[in-house]
Formats: C-alpha cells, sequence, structure tokens
C-alpha cells in the first residue's frame, strides 16, 4: 500500500495496467457492435422514371393500390412523469451483520420526460458521448427513457475506533453524486442500450458526519478516521458507462438478460453480467435493471412499470475486470491511506439475489443481497464485500 509521500501523481488518467485505454477501446466498440451497413435499392438500367409517361405512373399507382404498405408501428411515448425510487443499502441488512467496506448508501431517483428537459438535467452533455462512442440513435422507432438519479454512498475499514490513518486496511471513501441515464430499446431484436453519465464530489465530509449521526442514535461505534478518508476536503469526479443488454424470452414467467458494459472514470472498468427474474411479472423487461448497479450508483434507477400485482425473484451474476477504482487508489489529490494498481484484485466476481413485491397501487418493495469478491491482493483488506438493500419505488 501506497501513502501520500510516495504517490502524489494524479491517478485518475492512464494508469499501469492501461485501463482506462482499455475501456476506452472496448467503449468504442461496444457502441460500434451491431452495426450493419446501409442497404440501398438501384433501379435497373432500363428502368423509366416515374414521370417519363403517364402510362408508367397509372401502373405504379395500380400497384400500389393492389399491395398497400404495412403500417408503421408508431414508437411509445415517454410520460412526462413516469416513477420515482428511493435505494437505502447497508452493510448491516445481512444476515451475518457487518460493518465494513462499502458501508452504506442513499439514493433517489425520477424517471420520464421532464428528467430529460430539466435545468439540471445531464442529458445534453451524455447525448454527445453517446454519439461520440456510437450508441446514440440505435433504436430511433423504439422506446426510450429518461432518467436522473440523486445520491451518495461511503466505506470504512473494519476497525473504526482508531483516530489515526490505518495503512493495512481500506481507506475511508466517499462519493456524492448526480447521475443521468438513457435507455433506448430496439424491439425487434430484444436489445436495450444503456449510457449514463454521473457527476460527483469525493472525500466530502457530509458522509461520513452522516453516518456518524445514526451511530449516535442506535448506540453504535463512532467512525473516527473520517478526517483520513480518500481525497478529504471535496474533490470533482465522473463516470461515463455505456451498457448493451440482450433479452431472452425463456418463459411467460422467466426472463434471462445478458449484459455487456464499460465504463471510464471514478470507476474504469468492463464486465459481462448474466441475470434473470422469475415469478410473477408485468412490467417489461428493460425497466429492471439491478445487473448496471455498481456500489450505491444505480441503485435506485428504476424506469417504473404497469400499476399491476407483481411477486419474483431476481439475481445474476457477473465477472468484471477492473483497470482502476478512485475509493481504493485515490484520484489527483494526495491521500494519506492508498493503494497502487499492482496491489489490487482486476479481476472481480459479484453476485447478487433479490426478490421484488409490487401492487396495484404503483408501490414496489424490493430487497437484494450483494455481494463481490476480495478487490485486495492481501492484508486486513483482503476480504469478501457483503451488504443488503432495500428500495421503495412508486408508478405515477
Amino acid at each position: 500500500m501506497d501513502n501520500a509521500s510516495e504517490y502524489a501523481s494524479p491517478r485518475w488518467g492512464v494508469h499501469p495496467n492501461g485501463g482506462l485505454l482499455l475501456t476506452a477501446v472496448f467503449l468504442i466498440g461496444l457502441g460500434m457492435a451491431g452495426t450493419t451497413p446501409a442497404q440501398t435499392r438501384t433501379a435497373p438500367p432500363d428502368a423509366p422514371g416515374i414521370g417519363s409517361d403517364d402510362g408508367v405512373q397509372l401502373a405504379l399507382l395500380d400497384r400500389e393500390e393492389r399491395t398497400p404498405r404495412r403500417p408503421r408501428p408508431e414508437p411509445s411515448r415517454e410520460p412526462d412523469q413516469e416513477s420515482w425510487s428511493f435505494a437505502f443499502d447497508n452493510d448491516a441488512l445481512v444476515p451475518t451483520g457487518r460493518d465494513q467496506d462499502y458501508t452504506y448508501g442513499l439514493s433517489f431517483s425520477y424517471t420520464g420526460r421532464d428528467v430529460r428537459d430539466a435545468w439540471y438535467s445531464l442529458n445534453p452533455v451524455l447525448g454527445a458521448l453517446d454519439r461520440l462512442v456510437g450508441v446514440d440513435g440505435r433504436a430511433p422507432e423504439s422506446i426510450e427513457g429518461h432518467s436522473i438519479e440523486f445520491g451518495l454512498f461511503g466505506f470504512t475499514p473494519e476497525n473504526k475506533e482508531v483516530s489515526t490513518p490505518i495503512d493495512d486496511d481500506r481507506p475511508y471513501a466517499s462519493l456524492i453524486y448526480l447521475s443521468q441515464s438513457r435507455v433506448r430499446i430496439d424491439r425487434r431484436e430484444n436489445v436495450a442500450w444503456h449510457s449514463s453519465l454521473t457527476l460527483g464530489a469525493l472525500g466530502l465530509a457530509i458522509v461520513g458526519n452522516g453516518q456518524n449521526a445514526v451511530h449516535k442514535v442506535i448506540g453504535s461505534e463512532h467512525a473516527e478516521g473520517w478526517d483520513h478518508q480518500v481525497s478529504d476536503g471535496g474533490e470533482p469526479t465522473a463516470r461515463y458507462t455505456v451498457a448493451r443488454q440482450k433479452y431472452f424470452d425463456v418463459a411467460d414467467n422467466l426472463e434471462v438478460k445478458s449484459t455487456l458494459q464499460a465504463s471510464a472514470g471514478y470507476l474504469t472498468e468492463a464486465r459481462w453480467s448474466l441475470s434473470f427474474r422469475g415469478g410473477r411479472i408485468a412490467e417489461p423487461w428493460w425497466r429492471f435493471n439491478p445487473e448496471l448497479t455498481s456500489y450505491g450508483d444505480g441503485a435506485a434507477r428504476d424506469n417504473g412499470g404497469p400499476s399491476r400485482t407483481e411477486s419474483y425473484l431476481w439475481g445474476g451474476a457477473a465477472v468484471v475486470a477492473r483497470g482502476y477504482n478512485a475509493f481504493l487508489q485515490g484520484q489527483f489529490r494526495d491521500s494519506e491511506v492508498s493503494y497502487d494498481s499492482n496491489e489490487l484484485n482486476h479481476m472481480i466476481l459479484e453476485a447478487w439475489l433479490g426478490y421484488t413485491q409490487s401492487f396495484s397501487s404503483g408501490w414496489r418493495l424490493s430487497y437484494v443481497l450483494r455481494g463481490h469478491s476480495s478487490e485486495v491482493r492481501e492484508g486486513t483488506a483482503d476480504r469478501n464485500v457483503l451488504w443488503g438493500g432495500l428500495i421503495v419505488a412508486k408508478t405515477f
């Protein structure tokens, strides 16, 4: 593990393992996936022009009348206000009762056309990035959805009674963020393209102060080391994410999705996941996407659904190739506790299992258990990470 005096250079850009460069290439490749050359029709050399002869025009009109064109299906219009959802993550929401690593997160999301046009919307910037990597316009005549999310989350070491830096455990770290996302669905191919842009700040005191305020109320131990968190005092950060999902209609009560995802920023990675949802399902397959969650980012993002009773089990697993993690490695500012790239595991396995119950009134409740393999190669921080989450959502 490295301290500030040894590694004071910026780390958000290119690292020795080339993670950001590889992920950028993967993003562009992901955007180009599925691109097919445009088909053009050429008339025979001896074909007359439409206006060259009245008889030819009448023949063409008669042929069109006998073989009318099939009307194109109208694209579904996104409601101005579709749904909202609130998510609460905590490592205490697991059977073993933990209080370390990814310790808690809070997030609120809102979906609908109003999100696209709001004054605080990041959609213009997100759209420009989507055009740059080639994912914009993938389904121009199909469904498009927008959502925005506000949230925060934090990380702590195992021993929180120590007020001095702990060099052999994971550092304190936090993020406060605003995230904009878009989804385009090609119903003919059962493919969905997701993209998101997250802007935030690392190292602000509000996350640690919030944790200690709650701990004081419930009588839990006070976390003494937040003054030594990554980028302490605050530092801007960002992340851009693209994902391509393929849906498989296995049975009436079972859905399966395969997802390729890549991101560049405070988490720079590429991942592949396989997820399922089984039970009494009413909402479309593209609306519920727990496989796109990274820590607290995306935990509350839900594009709503019909106001009908549902009850289903969901879960999945992912293989992650992570090139850079600002919550462990720090960013531009010096951090008292941080890890170098060669001290981290860059191949990580993730898994999740959850249950959702929704009601005809539009309310929806979910619980999820999430975890992943160790991010640190050795020392006290070399342990698997596990946490639970509660999600409350309402469709308008």
